[in-house]
């Protein structure tokens, strides 16, 4: 499968997870998974789990699957899981914190 770009991650997104925009405007997208990140170029990857981390809740970052070695390293310690452009889950996210 070729590389997407933001906008064709995007609308994959939207149509593999039956995702819509974040009328909260924090993430890219929700679903009944949770929140959406997108994260088309690999230089983002660090900002966007930097972000994800902050997040509350359920949370994936959506990246193109040949991504995965580059995205994995950033991703430990934020909780998210990662899913690809055709909807596998290539890491889960884990259980959300309870906020005390």
């Amino acid at each position: 499968m070729a590389r997407l770009d933001h906008d064709g991650l995007l609308a994959a997104a939207m149509a593999v997870y039956g995702a819509e925009a974040d009328p909260s405007g924090e993430a890219d997208l929700v679903c009944a998974k949770g929140a959406l990140l997108i994260a088309a170029d690999p230089k983002s990857f660090k900002a966007i789990f930097k972000k994800a981390k902050k997040m509350p809740g359920y949370k994936w970052v959506v990246i193109n699957k040949v991504d995965i070695f580059a995205a994995n390293p950033f991703s430990l310690g934020s909780k998210a899981g990662i899913l690809d452009e055709a909807g596998n889950m290539l890491k889960n996210a884990d259980v959300p914190r309870k906020q005390v």
